[in-house]
């Protein structure tokens, strides 16, 4: 049966008060780091330099890397296994005990032939004054059956002729005598001395090991302050949908843009950002973490980060409903948008219904297929259940909702608990568009509403006069996909008639072009001198007011399906009593906008 024997180096104690105050340094250290962002800087990790211990002990310029021997390193002991020593192996070999390995009866592997075999008695030695002294630098090698020389196998400053700094020896029969004649050695004894003094190096805590320890920590610490800080430039422009970069990238150039001046600005106040962008300028650092593959990067960490959470607080509801639309980007480029709407249910105290934005994912099928097949595959890549989807909201589009192929259709088919809700604001805005495009009364109107924002824009020079006579409302042009929104363009010509009237009239009389002058008197005699005009303003300012009243309250984070249901019965209600008792009341509304604007000669 094997004995371990832990032989101690002469600074054992000095070691472990060294090791039990290099873990409450490494504490506080990890304290005082915890301030920072805990992001890798790959800048500072120190490499290995093969000539550190040549003259025995522990180079001042180029000292172990104590970031390396934070590591967990696996340092084998057995002498054998050691193979190639570098500096952290050695210094951990010198900082940790000896292992002797005894064994009961000197039962230790013996020789085919002769039967002879290593004894533990060779740890020690007689001398002339009767005295029983141990070789601390002898180890034996479990795995090889060979035995060595520990100072010599680790600060040998050259190979050595015996093999006990080398490959080990077996020869037990003249090992007596080997050892006796390796002690008289002079290298031999050079190499304790070099063993000797890294042990009282270590137990003074004197290595330079120590300061560029404290170094490196230094380093450490500055470098997460200044990646906390453009993190937090990065959310800031991130929140704010802020551009990042411009035609130039470098500090304190033009056209740098925001993420670059939002840096200038902040060195101006943060001595740590200053100091960091003097070394940038003098180029004292390479690796600066100003360009746009880390913005990039970040952006990436932080999106990833917060869909990490999101996806936590979806999981934790367990059951949740999608909310998908499609449109266009500037690119040409058919993009889906994905929304998850679920309970939040952290505070148990408080009901609370959220809805959390994931992105949106380019799309090249536009059909019920391929659209649902884009749902399932993003549902998987956030390791999100299909079958927990408890509803499905989209457009009126026939791809989104046909009951027969239609991207509800083929999740009912897959989850019949995903009940389809269509968007109300989008069903209440197709009721509009469908009431407008029925009458051709109608749609002549919103024409010259938009001819009127077109004139008036179309030259800087034109646009002046309107704000000569215009002091309020400016015109606005028309959005086709919200019709709740024309109640602005209504709006801007409905309170400012008058004069709006006298800039054309204005245009009319000065444009040197004829088509603007044209134009312009067209629009004066045509909408703002035309009675049934003023009257469809005071009709479509009236309803379209209530109609985006209750668009806005559709969307509101906070609605639900009984007030939803209540405020469309209201507008229903409007509608029915504007059309049965309100149309004298919009005549005569008419005819006071005609008097403002002087044209009573044109009542009827």
């Amino acid at each position: 049966m094997n004995e371990v024997h832990v032989e101690p180096n002469e600074s054992v104690v000095a070691n472990e008060e060294f090791s039990e105050e290099e873990a409450s340094g490494k504490d506080m250290n990890e304290a005082h780091e915890s301030e920072g962002v805990d992001v890798a800087n790959d800048e500072f990790r120190e490499e290995h330099n093969e000539d550190n211990l040549r003259d025995g002990g522990v180079n001042e310029e180029a000292s172990v890397s104590m970031l390396d021997l934070e590591k967990d390193v696996d340092v084998n002991y057995d002498p054998g296994l050691w193979g190639i020593i570098n500096d952290t192996k050695r210094v951990m070999l010198v900082k940790k005990c000896l292992i002797k390995i005894l064994k009961e009866n000197d039962e230790f592997p013996k020789e085919p032939n002769r039967g002879r075999h290593f004894s533990s008695k060779l740890y020690t030695c007689d001398r002339p004054n009767g005295e029983k002294q141990e070789k601390k630098w002898l180890v034996y090698s479990n795995g090889l059956d060979r035995v060595f020389c520990f100072c010599c196998k680790l600060f040998k400053h050259k190979p050595m002729t015996t093999s006990l700094a080398e490959d080990g020896t077996s020869d037990w029969h003249n090992l007596p005598t080997k050892l006796r004649d390796h002690e008289k050695n002079p290298e031999h004894n050079h190499n304790v001395v070099k063993w000797v003094d890294l042990q009282m190096r270590l137990k003074q805590e004197a290595t330079i090991d120590k300061q560029m320890e404290a170094l490196i920590n230094k380093e450490r610490v500055r470098w997460k302050l200044i990646l906390a800080r453009i993190i937090g430039v990065v959310k800031t422009l991130s929140r704010n949908s802020l551009p990042f970069r411009g035609s130039n990238e470098k500090i304190y150039e033009k056209n740098n843009k925001f993420f670059c001046q939002l840096i200038e600005f902040l060195a101006e106040f943060d001595p740590i950002m200053k100091d960091h962008l003097r070394r940038v300028v003098d180029k004292e650092v390479q690796n600066h973490y100003l360009s746009h593959k880390i913005q990039n990067e970040l952006i990436s960490l932080l999106a990833n980060e917060i869909k990490e959470e999101i996806r936590r607080k979806i999981l934790k509801a367990k059951y949740f409903s999608v909310i998908l639309n499609c449109t266009s980007d500037l690119s040409h480029e058919e993009q889906m948008s994905i929304v998850i709407r679920c309970v939040d249910v952290e505070d148990a105290s408080e009901v609370k219904v959220e809805e959390f934005f994931l992105g949106f994912i380019k799309v090249d099928d536009t059909l019920g297929l391929g659209l649902f097949k884009r749902l399932e595959d993003t549902l998987v890549d956030l390791k999100l259940n299909i079958d927990d989807i408890r509803g499905q909201s989209y457009d009126n589009g026939s791809n989104m909702k046909g009951k027969h192929q239609g991207v509800q259709k083929r999740l009912l088919d897959v989850n019949p608990r995903a009940f389809y809700i269509p968007c109300g604001c989008h069903t209440l805005n197709l009721v509009l568009c469908d009431m407008a495009k029925s009458c051709v009364k109608a749609r002549n109107f919103f024409a010259y509403v938009q001819k009127v924002y077109t004139l008036f824009s179309g030259s800087t020079h034109r646009w002046d006069v309107l704000r000569t006579y215009v002091k309020g409302l400016s015109p606005k042009t028309l959005f086709v996909t919200r019709w709740g929104s024309h109640i602005e363009s209504v709006k801007a010509i409905r309170s400012q008639a008058p004069e709006l009237r006298d800039a054309l009239i204005k245009i009319s009389n000065s444009s040197k072009e004829d088509v603007v002058m044209a134009e312009a008197k067209g629009l004066c005699k045509n909408a703002l001198e035309d009675f049934e005009f003023l009257i469809s303003l005071c009709i479509w300012y009236k309803i379209l007011d209530k109609v985006n009243w209750v668009s806005q309250v559709l969307q509101k984070e906070e609605i639900n399906f009984e007030n939803a249901i209540i405020k469309i019965k209201e507008l229903i209600l409007f509608f029915e009593k504007l059309r049965e008792d309100g149309f004298l009341d919009l005549i005569e509304e008419g005819r006071k906008l005609a008097r403002k604007v002087g044209i009573e000669r044109n009542l009827q």
